[in-house]
């Protein structure tokens, strides 16, 4: 039972002992976010401050012009942070004895989708979702490809770590999100995700399918009728599968392309992706498709928002190769309060496959949930 913990790259400067608290959690290796998205974030332990607001998605390695140069998306630098503030945390947590992976966030970026709402994400009522670049658009497609390449080129990591590496949903934290007052239900947010950006209309039509007939659907199924079962309820059982059969072939082209950017600039670097197996997902842990690609080393599924039990564990480990390792990303104040509830939990999901722990995060949370994140690692490796 291998152990990653999360953290920001200003997590590590200005604080020496950082890297100390990371192997007291019992963590081999950290992802350090080598890009990531808008936040405004905690840091309970850092001896200099208590909050650092990043106010636009940014990469915190160097930015090479040629790289961007024939493109209109390119990362941006932060200005809350040291320049290369990656590559000070990397040489903080080498010289503590871990490894470093690179954390990598794609398509959620609010900054290039206001700049560019022609590439986004549409509902059915032709809404831009501005926060989640769609990867059906090929210059999104390029700029996930080229961002991967250079993290790998870069970062000098161990590992890549891959969020939000396909199409987001109606479901994003930020902005003072207020959605949860409609209530819709599961199955309708599911409907919302759908995209019907001109990309994605291109390749409905392409596959025989009519954009306007299904925006319709999905605009009665989210209004003030009963609302549907499923999906398929409210498309139709063949829509339903034609449209699940565009998104698993753009999800399968994109990860082989991710896996080949990588490859070409950190040939022995392993590769971790953030999914779920459920081809309706609608947030950052993306549809990985009908199966895992080759050259994905490790999947790691959200265990702190599903139901109680190892669900998406064992659905991963369902859908991946054997060789290809399943994670599961826990959150400390997700998890049972006494020991045995945590035993049971570590017990069940070691029994569903999970072969990796991902923490989140070793520097938003305070003492306590460092404690708990190291009780899990315990109980998971004592089973």
């Amino acid at each position: 039972m291998t152990a990653t913990g999360y953290a920001y790259p200003w997590d590590f400067v200005g604080d020496p002992a950082a890297a100390d608290r990371a192997r007291e959690a019992g963590v081999e290796s950290v992802a350090v976010a080598a890009n990531y998205h808008s936040t405004r974030a905690a840091t309970p332990l850092h001896p200099r401050h208590r909050l650092v607001e990043a106010e636009h998605a940014a990469c915190y390695l160097p930015i090479r012009p040629t790289a961007w140069r024939s493109t209109r998306l390119a990362p941006r630098a932060p200005r809350w942070c040291v320049p290369d503030s990656f590559a000070v945390a990397r040489e903080a947590l080498g010289a503590a004895g871990l490894k470093v992976a690179a954390w990598t966030v794609l398509t959620h970026n609010s900054a290039l989708g206001r700049d560019h709402p022609d590439l986004v994400r549409r509902n059915a009522f032709g809404e831009p979702y501005t926060y989640a670049l769609c990867p059906q658009a090929p210059e999104v497609a390029d700029y996930c490809a080229t961002l991967v390449h250079e993290v790998a080129l870069l970062g000098g990591a161990d590992a890549l770590i891959l969020e939000a590496a396909g199409p987001l949903g109606v479901d994003h934290g930020g902005h003072h999100d207020k959605t949860e007052f409609a209530q819709w239900t599961p199955v309708q947010r599911e409907l919302l995700s759908l995209c019907f950006c001109a990309s994605c209309r291109r390749v409905q039509r392409v596959a025989g399918l009519d954009p306007e007939r299904i925006t319709a659907r999905v605009r009665a199924a989210v209004g003030p009728a009963q609302p549907p079962k499923s999906p398929e309820e409210a498309l139709g059982a063949q829509t339903a599968a034609a449209l699940r059969e565009c998104a698993d072939a753009s999800a399968s082209a994109l990860h082989t392309r991710l896996v080949a950017a990588a490859r070409t600039a950190a040939p022995g670097i392993r590769i971790t992706l953030h999914g779920s197996a459920s081809p309706w997902a609608t947030g950052a842990f993306a549809p990985l498709g009908p199966t895992v690609v080759e050259g994905i080393d490790a999947v790691v599924a959200n265990c702190w928002a599903a139901e109680p039990g190892a669900g998406p564990v064992a659905a991963l480990r369902d859908l991946a190769p054997p060789a290809t390792a399943v994670g599961g990303y826990f959150r400390p104040e997700t998890l049972p309060a006494d020991e045995d509830g945590l035993r049971t939990l570590a017990a069940r999901h070691v029994a569903a496959g999970l072969g990796e722990a991902h923490l989140y995060h070793l520097g938003l949370v305070p003492r306590a949930g460092l404690e708990r994140l190291r009780e899990l690692v315990t109980a998971l490796r004592s089973v």
